[in-house]
């Protein structure tokens, strides 16, 4: 069986309030563009979680709120106070005590850069992946039966975005000429 897992660094977050708690920091404008147009690139897809993890700070809860809105359906996600700024160690155990089909994580850097190559058999040599920026969302395919059999480097990439390239893809095609009918 094969089972897959979509890990998903959060969306961009905001900085304008100096003193509020980094767990606290919601997102920005452009970070709320970005978590619905990965939720509409999930759903177009037919990528869409059947079982969800997500860090216990606002953004990424917020990019799960945002990515569900947009057209994946309403999965009650698991809030995982141990993914708020976790090691790629403790998200790997998150994840060997799934149990869905297709999972999906949300997490933050540096961990979800790290478990995202550990998982990996051949991460790909691109920089975007290496930096895994806001939004960037990974598939990975792991020819298992059971989470628990997880083990580091047994994935395969199914697919890689960044939200400013799907963005970017959304605009030329809404600033597109009509088709002239024949």
């Amino acid at each position: 069986m094969t089972l897959r897992l979509i890990l998903t660094r959060h969306a961009k977050s905001s900085w304008d309030d100096p003193h509020m708690s980094d767990h606290d920091r919601p997102l920005n404008k452009r970070g709320r563009e970005s978590a619905l147009a990965i939720g509409r690139w999930l759903s177009v897809k037919g990528l869409c979680p059947d079982e969800v993890f997500v860090s216990s700070a606002e953004r990424t809860r917020e990019t799960w709120n945002l990515i569900s809105r947009a057209g994946c359906p309403s999965v009650a996600p698991e809030i995982a106070p141990s993914l708020y700024l976790a090691e790629p160690d403790t998200m790997l155990n998150v994840l060997k005590g799934a149990t869905g089909k297709t999972v999906m994580m949300i997490g933050h850097n540096p961990g979800t850069t790290f478990a995202a190559r550990g998982l990996l058999d051949t991460p790909p040599a691109t920089h975007l992946f290496d930096r895994y920026p806001t939004g960037a969302t990974a598939v990975m395919d792991f020819e298992i039966d059971r989470w628990e059999d997880l083990i580091w480097r047994m994935g395969e990439l199914v697919d890689f975005v960044v939200p400013r390239d799907l963005v970017a893809a959304e605009e030329a095609l809404a600033n597109e000429p009509p088709a002239l009918s024949a």
